[in-house]
Parts: structure tokens; sequence; C-alpha cells
């Protein structure tokens, strides 16, 4: 079974402190106060540890001293990236710069009049690159499973309040369909991830890194079915105050056959993972074995 399960770990006191630190000395102090609640994820976190440190060390090569170092690295980026969430949506003064490779693209997709699906993945900081997605004046649509705990949400939301982008949330009803479907008629960009899945759920199989990986299915086929426009977008982060967005060229599916088309889509959705992952290592952010394989395969 895959051990994501839909849930962000964190505490109400934790995000609480760190509210009132950025606000009473600043986004570094907070960074330096990071430093030692990491420490406890490195030590006691085993199991999601234990994946990362094996993506370093067998699908990427690295050493072992190494990958620990990594392995610290990317629980700090990770904290980092919450700290400047909370930032950038509470107005907290900063000094943060951004670069945007590939937004003339986007600007495209909204003037072509159908609408467009955003592919990303837990790569770098999502929360950023979709607070900066307002500057393309089209209303952005974000598709997202409703799983952080609802006392550390509701306390976000009071210090920054509501997200300034619509949220459609994953449901067993399927009533986000008809949302997604609402909003690339009206000629709006819809957001999502294709790299997690919860158990039961429909997937797709890929070369990843060297060995066969599943991603959901979902987001393939929306795509395929609504035949519009699809761009994949990344935000990754380069020091401690600049990010790096990056948007790929428009990518049109409509010319490959009904059955090729999902596969095809995925391959390269894979493609530009891949490529981020093998830039960014420190900034893979899925804490659990990618590569697990279903019950029922033999291999």
């Amino acid at each position: 079974m895959s051990a994501w399960h839909g849930k962000s770990k964190g505490a109400p006191l934790g995000y609480r402190i760190f509210v009132w630190v950025l606000k009473t000395f600043g986004v570094l102090p907070a960074y330096f106060l990071l430093r030692i609640v990491v420490l406890y994820y490195f030590f006691f976190s085993f199991k999601a540890s234990r994946q990362i440190y094996l993506l370093y060390r067998r699908k990427l090569g690295y050493g072992r001293l190494s990958s620990l170092f990594k392995l610290y690295k990317n629980y700090f980026l990770l904290g980092q990236g919450i700290i400047d969430k909370v930032v950038l949506m509470s107005g907290i003064k900063n000094n943060f710069t951004f670069d945007f490779d590939g937004e003339e693209n986007l600007h495209k997709v909204a003037s072509m009049g159908k609408g467009g699906i955003l592919l990303s993945a837990h790569i770098g900081n999502w929360d950023v690159a979709g607070h900066l997605f307002k500057r393309l004046q089209n209303r952005i649509n974000i598709v997202l499973y409703d799983g952080e705990h609802e006392q550390i949400k509701e306390y976000l939301e009071g210090v920054t309040g509501k997200r300034n982008m619509n949220i459609i949330v994953i449901k067993n009803d399927l009533s986000h369909i008809y949302k997604i479907s609402e909003a690339l008629s009206n000629n709006e960009l819809v957001c999502m991830h294709a790299d997690r899945f919860l158990e039961g759920n429909k997937t797709l199989t890929a070369d990843f890194l060297g060995e066969p990986a599943r991603f959901p299915m979902g987001p393939f086929l929306l795509a395929s079915k609504f035949k519009v426009p699809v761009n994949y977008v990344f935000a990754v982060k380069e020091s401690n105050l600049h990010y790096h967005l990056f948007s790929s060229g428009i990518k049109d599916y409509s010319v490959f056959a009904k059955n090729e088309v999902m596969q095809q889509m995925l391959n390269e959705y894979v493609g530009e993972v891949e490529q981020k992952v093998k830039q960014y290592p420190e900034q893979w952010f899925n804490y659990y074995n990618f590569w697990e394989k279903k019950k029922d395969d033999t291999n």
C-alpha cells in the first residue's frame, strides 16, 4: 500500500511559534530556529528519511555522507518552504526575489481562449508558484486533496487569510470534475500535481530514474478528455531569498491517437520531473516508497 495518505505533518503550536518569530524578528531568524527543529525530523522520522536517503544513494548515486547531508538539507528546505508560504501570503515584510522562465507561455495559453492545465510535482514550493501566478491576470484553480490537518489549516487561514486562488478539492463523488470542466470552459487555468495518488486510484506507469513508477491517471485523463493546452510548471528555491519558476512550452496532445495520448503526456511529464529532480535533488518532497509495486505485480 502506498505510504502517502494525503495528510501533512505538523502541529498548530509549531506554526504559532514560527509566525511569532517571523513577525517579531523576520525571515532569517526563523530559518535559524528551523535548523534546530529539522534535527528532530532528521533523527526521528526514520521511514521518511530512509526513502529520501535511498533516493540519493540508489537513484542519484551520491555517497553516504553526501546523501546524509542532502537529507538534512531536504528537511530544511521543506521547512523553509512552509515559512516562505506564510510570509508571502500574510504580507510579512521580506526581500524575496524571483525569476520566471517561460511566463510568456502561460500568457499565450490564456490568450488561446481554451483554458489550460498546469501540471506540477512535489518539487520545490508550489504554494509560492501559485501565489505568484496571480500576475497572469487569469483565474487560477488549484486541484488538491484536502489533506492538511484541520487545526493547522484553520490557523494558517487566520494568519494569511483565504488563499488568493480558487481551491477545487478532490472528492469521492467526483464533483471536482464538474468544477474543473466549468473552469476550463471559462478560459481559466487549472493547476494540479501529477505525482501522487491514493491507494485504489487508477494509475499509469512510466520509467522514472531508472525504474518503473506509478503516477495518478486522473490529471492525464482530464487533459486528454478536455483537449486543452498543457504546461509543466515548477517553482524551486535557489538561495535563501530567491525562487526560480519554470514553465515548459505549450504542449498540444490533440494530434495523438486516443489510445496513445495519456502515455505520451506521462512520458513527457516524467522527463520534465526527472530533469528537475536531478537539478534540485534536495527539493524532492515525496517521503514514501515512490517505486512501490502493486500487490499483484510479480516482478
